[in-house]
């Protein structure tokens, strides 16, 4: 067996593990599962060092399980938070649920023949238990000292204003219920998480080792940050989501074009594939031309392909080009509309761009582009002034619904680096 743990360490992604968990790994393939709450529509970029945990350890040999928490979900994990989470609805946390897999898809295999991936619900056994079953067989082998002993709890606890209800309290109880199923019933026997679940995951080996008299294991990923503290997997929209349809290839890419040169690195350990060696010598590279970004074009390409596909990754690389030179043959209106989004735009009517059209003079005027007609003509006369990338050859020139690509947008540029985006009106 591969020593998934040495390549845990060698990547920075191991926080915290349970005695003997690396010989237990190395015995031989063992069944691993992390659990993925349905709280929001689609996973986020947050949710990727767990998932990249699970790569490296199907990598290695193990099989894979991600939990979703159909029933869990229900509830809402109180670690981290500083206040309870809205509940969701049953229906909600169903349809968030079934999204999951599909997210999952890009990232584990759930074909190959020897050790495939496996998505299981929680719901399946916490929705068939009865309270008094459950406090009966399970609730009795857990101490409310050492629960709220908890950090997650005791942080709770001690703010008068927000509290912990009970449900919250709970919920230690049904992760380590989570555990002893997924024991008895997959014989898994390593649960694996972010650094702050480091108390439900030990609440559950110690739940298994007194219902099922066997030793199970944890692991613990280190929670990530960017260089300047702040959360990882937003961006200045919100979150980067996992669902390809939420946040486009373009965005995708540029969210990881764009780290900082301290983190470019790091981020290539933990999210990437890519052999050490290679990482070194990207490494390598930020310290002698940062400049020229190689560690984040090849983090960017990594994952954007993984989750995007060759398409998507190419249509990302075209639209990212568009927006340093304005290039952008190619693009759908879709894709204009994402790249330049936050560029200054107008509408138009359709009526506006009827007969010989619009004068782009006074297109550049009424844009801001312009700080006159005269300024205008100076600008066309210069050669300075584009429509859709075309230079504009003359001061009479107009804009008619022709020039609207798909019948949506023409994109105005004057000079290098200014731009406006007009829209058809619907």
């Amino acid at each position: 067996m591969k020593n998934v743990v040495n390549e845990y360490r060698a990547r920075d992604l191991m926080q915290d593990a349970t005695e003997g968990v690396s010989e237990h790994l190395i015995e031989a393939p063992r069944t691993i599962y992390i659990g993925f709450d349905p709280t929001a529509p689609s996973l986020h970029l947050g949710s990727l060092i767990p998932i990249m945990g699970l790569v490296h350890a199907q990598r290695a040999g193990h099989t894979p399980i991600a939990l979703v928490g159909g029933g869990t979900g229900l509830i809402g994990d109180p670690s981290g938070k500083t206040a309870e989470r809205q509940l969701l609805t049953r229906e909600l946390a169903a349809e968030n649920a079934r999204g999951i897999r599909a997210q999952l898809e890009h990232f584990l295999d759930f074909d190959v023949k020897t050790n495939p991936a496996r998505v299981r619900n929680n719901l399946d056994w916490l929705g068939d238990i009865t309270v008094v079953d459950f406090m009966r067989d399970v609730g009795k082998h857990f101490s409310v000292n050492q629960m709220m002993a908890k950090e997650s709890v005791k942080r709770r606890i001690e703010d008068e204003e927000s509290g912990i209800s009970f449900t919250e309290f709970s919920y230690a109880l049904l992760q380590s219920y989570d555990f002893l199923q997924l024991y008895r019933r997959e014989g898994c026997t390593v649960q694996m998480g972010g650094s702050d679940q480091w108390g439900n995951i030990t609440t559950g080996i110690d739940l298994v080792r007194r219902m099922a008299g066997a030793r199970a294991f944890g692991v613990t990923y280190p929670l990530v940050t960017n260089s300047s503290g702040a959360k990882f997997g937003k961006s200045e929209a919100g979150n980067v989501w996992l669902d390809p349809e939420l946040t486009s290839p373009f965005r995708f890419y540029q969210y990881w074009i764009n780290v900082e040169d301290a983190d470019a690195v790091r981020y290539l350990k933990f999210f990437t594939l890519l052999g050490h060696d290679e990482i070194a010598g990207l490494a390598d590279a930020v310290e002698r031309e940062p400049y020229r970004r190689a560690a984040q074009r090849a983090l960017a390409e990594d994952v954007t392909r993984r989750l995007h596909g060759e398409a998507g990754l190419a249509a990302a690389e075209r639209a990212t080009k568009a927006l340093f030179s304005g290039a952008i043959e190619g693009l759908s209106a879709d894709e204009i509309a994402d790249v330049f989004a936050d560029i200054p735009s107008s509408e138009l009517s359709r009526e506006e761009l009827g007969g010989e059209g619009k004068p782009v003079i006074d297109l550049l005027v009424e844009s801001g582009l312009a700080s006159s007609r005269g300024d205008a003509r100076r600008s066309i006369d210069g050669g300075g002034v584009y429509v859709n990338n075309a230079r504009v050859e003359s001061v009479d020139a107009g804009v008619t619904t022709e020039h609207m690509i798909e019948g949506r947008f023409l994109l105005l540029r004057k000079g290098k680096k200014s731009y406006h985006l007009v829209a058809m009106l619907a």
